[in-house]
């Protein structure tokens, strides 16, 4: 029977048995009970006989009896083949244990769908858990907070609760089978309203009256679903876990389950009800004292467990509303994946780091006997959901998969960290510690300590944090005066990370693997912490970079893509050309080498495009001219690097600005990549390149500039070989403009140097202007590049250049007034060209790079026919390295060095380069 005001005693606790149990202590008051008893209780419907005279195999079988009408303390009861021997339960892999939460059972169609599955499930015999119906539990909590607030309103929501159960059992039984509930409903309603009213005078709830009231809803979802099941043609009993499950109190909010006495009650249990479907409530239980008391929050999957251990079965199934266990938070990461088997330790470990696994003490009762746990999604039956069970001794030939299997975060915390002289060596400090942080209830959740014993810093709730440094800073008040202790320093808005894998044990390289991830995310670890099993590595960080450094390890170990949050300034010839190779390539990329390069701005100098999850780049001219924005570099840089889900962000520089060039340096310090083919930035004052190097060079953070010097030819990175592998540079010397080397390959026979330069101009070879390219300043930026590149400490200035930009004309007001005038100083390059070819030469415009000298040069000069430089085509670039290894015959590189195409495919080059840098598979 339900509790009653009346039946309060004076200790506010609460006496309950449910119907049956007092029943069957009446009944065994008047007779031991053997066999397998069919009862009857003082109202029966008439709709079928008591008993049947034998069993089938070790199940027996007994058609159902309904409660009806309420049930009175004083109960007849008719004893039917006292000879039989008492049923026994069966135990092993006949059993199947399900577990249906609320939102399985959330409504009238959805109960009929998990009574479905019980159907369909072959198995011998089934255990069925169930939760109370979505929402269900909150609202029972609800009216237990309104009751003891002394809120009226509590009569009404108890009535909801009502309302929201009698229409689901009429949308779902019939007949005799909905009139039995609703009397048992109504029954139920009014003690609970009798209770709660007394709640209401009281102003006060224990926690046995609370255990009481919200585990209603377990007992009716158990009750509809069994009659569905019942309807369906099953032999099916439903169980008040109550009678069965004994656990014992263990502090912290938990309890502890009595396996010994929770055996021995569900034989007795089976005796008196042998079905082969057993509907069961979930979350709630009694103690020893027959008190009723709950698994607390999220306790139906321990029910789950704890029933699956005692009838030692084949499987139990948890039936959720996902596909599985996710390799991280799919709401964090959304190429989280879903994980196919996790090992016991595996699921334990992440399910205590906060993944929306199983509550954290499922996994103990079925692991003792290797019971296996498959989560599965009751909406989504052809998925085949995640396998938590003990992993295979020999996996050989299994596929390669992650040394980590998952990661989980916990938000919200905070670091407390402890330190002083005075710790080191002195036994009992920690004890005193972490007495303190006991004494206020602060739950501890990560612990590390320092070697030297100097400080030891864990990690609470951030809820908690004020009491436990409160606690502390008491209880070594003298230490801290004395100077023993020099500090309780808290650390707010911290998140925890965790990398989980049973793998991970006994493999190198897995911690650097994950430091190295977080490093080049520009993520800052404040605290570590990894058990000697090695099943999992937890790190501290800052909250605000918890989900990039979720994201960033998680592309790092193959599980998901490595994606980078990309901005293109300058969307001219190049960045155009780059945005379109970018359109081209992105699903061959992410395809095949698992590269996701998401453009999440573009801009120009007057007007800008802003995405928040990725610019399309099938259209990407016509978003710029319909959506864009004026243009604001700086609210640029903090939108393209302040999207929290992509970990690694990259600003590709396509302009010549050197306005741009200088903010280099503040988006390195920012964690952001930097790539480039302006040339502004390396060949500028040279203090300022050597402190952007050394930034660099002490951060995770790169620097790409490859195509500053060759447009897209391996110039840089073949230098940086030869420097890398031990060679010294002599000399490098090279035709570094493809515009010049266009116009003096095609400067031969009788043709005026300037219809040969207007040639070039009309083809697009030459800058608008093409006094940029004939004045020798681009070749000289070149030249100091690559100077620096080799340790030479060189300015602009100290480079002398040959301009041929003819005196005059370098002050016209115009590019079209200096093509106009050009061919007045035809004589002059006309007679350099004759003399060379007197002399079987030809002329070349070069930079040079003298190390051996530490000087560098930009100048006109002649080439034997049969030289490499006299053998160019177009607008061909070549450039020789004399080295110590390569010194009777220079490494030469060539190739096309000028156009759009072959520069932004340089540009992808470095973009690709940075991927493989972060992650990316190579």
């Amino acid at each position: 029977m339900a509790l009653s005001a009346a039946s309060i005693s004076h200790n506010n606790t609460p006496r309950i048995l449910s119907s049956s149990s007092n029943t069957f202590s009446q009944l065994n008051n008047q007779k031991k009970i053997s066999a397998s008893p069919h009862f009857s209780l003082l109202s029966l419907t008439p709709r079928s006989s008591l008993s049947r005279s034998s069993f089938v195999s070790q199940w027996g079988r007994r058609e159902p009896y309904y409660l009806h009408g309420h049930v009175s303390c004083s109960v007849k009861a008719v004893l039917l083949d006292e000879s039989k021997e008492k049923l026994h339960l069966p135990k092993g892999d006949t059993w199947s244990v399900h577990k249906f939460g609320g939102t399985c059972v959330g409504s009238w169609e959805r109960i009929k769908n998990v009574a479905q599955i019980i159907v369909q499930d072959s198995s011998e015999g089934k255990l069925v858990v169930v939760s109370a119906m979505s929402k269900v539990t909150d609202m029972m909590y609800d009216l237990i907070d309104k009751a003891q607030s002394r809120d009226g309103s509590y009569v009404s929501a108890v009535d909801a609760v009502f309302e929201k159960h009698k229409l689901t059992a009429m949308d779902l039984l019939d007949g005799d089978d909905l009139a039995s509930f609703l009397s048992r409903l109504h029954h139920d309603i009014n003690n609970l309203k009798a209770m709660l009213r007394a709640i209401y005078i009281a102003g006060h709830a224990t926690e046995s009256f609370s255990d009481f009231v919200v585990g209603h809803g377990e007992l009716w979802s158990a009750q509809m679903l069994s009659y569905v099941v019942r309807k369906n043609g099953l032999d099916c009993e439903w169980m008040d876990t109550r009678e069965v499950l004994i656990v014992n109190p263990s502090g912290s909010n938990q309890v502890d389950p009595d396996f010994a006495e929770s055996e021995k009650r569900l034989e007795e249990w089976f005796s008196r009800h042998p079905s082969k479907t057993i509907v069961a409530t979930g979350f709630i239980a009694s103690t020893q004292q027959n008190i009723p008391t709950t698994l607390k929050r999220d306790g139906s999957d321990f029910s789950a467990a704890i029933m699956g251990a005692l009838v030692r079965a084949r499987q139990v199934t948890i039936w959720t509303d996902v596909d599985g266990v996710y390799s991280a938070d799919p709401r964090k990461v959304s190429e989280a994946v879903i994980l196919r088997t996790l090992s016991y330790q595996e699921a334990w470990e992440m399910s205590y780091f906060g993944a929306n696994v199983l509550h954290p003490r499922t996994i103990m009762p079925v692991m003792r006997y290797d019971i296996p746990i498959l989560i599965r999604n009751v909406f989504n039956l052809s998925a085949p959901g995640t396998m938590i069970c003990r992993p295979a001794e020999n996996e050989d030939g299994q596929k390669l998969e992650s040394l980590v299997k998952g990661f989980a975060t916990i938000d919200n915390v905070a670091l407390v960290n402890v330190e002083g002289t005075g710790m080191a060596g002195v036994p009992g400090t920690a004890s005193a510690i972490f007495g303190a942080v006991k004494d206020v209830g602060a739950n501890v959740i990560v612990i590390s300590q320092a070697s030297s014993e100097h400080s030891v810093c864990f990690a609470v709730p951030e809820k908690e944090v004020a009491a436990v440094a409160e606690a502390l800073k008491s209880r070594f008040h003298e230490a801290l005066n004395a100077g023993r202790l020099s500090q309780v320093a808290v650390i707010p808005n911290c998140s925890i990370l965790a990398a989980v894998g049973q793998k991970m044990a006994s493999t190198h390289g897995v911690s650097a693997t994950l430091f190295n991830a977080l490093a080049k995310a520009n993520i800052n670890v404040r605290a570590i912490a990894q058990g000697c099993s090695e099943y999992n590595i937890t790190v501290v960080i800052k909250r605000g970079d918890c989900i990039r450094a979720l994201r960033a390890v998680h592309s790092r170990f193959y599980l998901s893509k490595t994606t980078i949050a990309m901005g293109i300034i300058g969307p001219g010839l190049i960045g155009a050309t780059l945005l379109d190779q970018l359109r081209d390539q992105a699903a061959v990329l992410k395809e095949d080498f698992n590269i996701d390069l998401r453009v999440m701005g573009i801009t120009g100098s007057r007007t800008m495009l802003l995405n928040d999850v990725g610019i399309d780049l099938s259209r990407w001219r016509e978003l710029v001219k319909d959506k864009g924005e004026v243009a604001d570099l700086e609210k640029f840089r903090q939108h393209v690097h302040g999207n929290h889900f992509l970990p690694n962000t990259v600003l590709v520089d396509c302009t010549a600005d050197s306005n741009v060039a200088s903010c280099y340096h503040d988006w390195l310090r920012r964690g952001i990549h930097v790539i480039t083919p302006n040339k502004k930035a390396n060949s500028g004052p040279l203090d300022q390149y050597l402190k952007l190097r050394a930034l660099q060079r002490q951060s995770y953070t790169h620097y790409f500039y490859e195509a500053t010097v060759g447009a897209g030819l391996p110039i840089i990175s073949t230098l940086r070989g030869l420097l890398e592998t031990g060679d010294k540079i002599l000399r490098i010397e090279g035709i570094f403009s493809g515009t010049l080397s266009y116009i003096f390959n095609n400067f031969k026979g009788t043709r005026a140097f300037s219809n040969v330069v207007a040639e070039a101009k009309q083809a697009g070879y030459t800058e608008p202007d093409p006094r940029d390219d004939l004045s020798g300043t681009d070749v000289a930026r070149k030249v100091i590049i690559l100077a620096r590149e080799t340790g030479l400490k060189l300015e602009l200035s100290d480079i002398p250049v040959q301009s041929l930009v003819p005196e005059p004309l370098r002050a016209s007001a115009s590019a079209e007034e200096f093509m106009q005038q050009l061919p007045q100083f035809d004589n002059e390059m006309a007679r350099a060209r004759q003399e060379a070819e007197d002399a079987g030469d030809v002329l070349r415009y070069v930079g040079v790079v003298d190390a051996e000298s530490q000087q560098g040069l930009v100048e006109l000069r002649r080439y034997k026919k049969d030289h490499p430089f006299a053998q160019l085509a177009g607008s061909d670039n070549i450039i020789a390295f004399t080295t110590t290894r390569y010194k009777k015959q220079p490494l030469i590189v060539r190739g096309p060095g000028a156009g759009a195409q072959v520069t932004a495919g340089g540009i992808f080059s470095d973009i690709l380069l940075l991927a493989s840098y972060l992650g990316a598979p190579s």
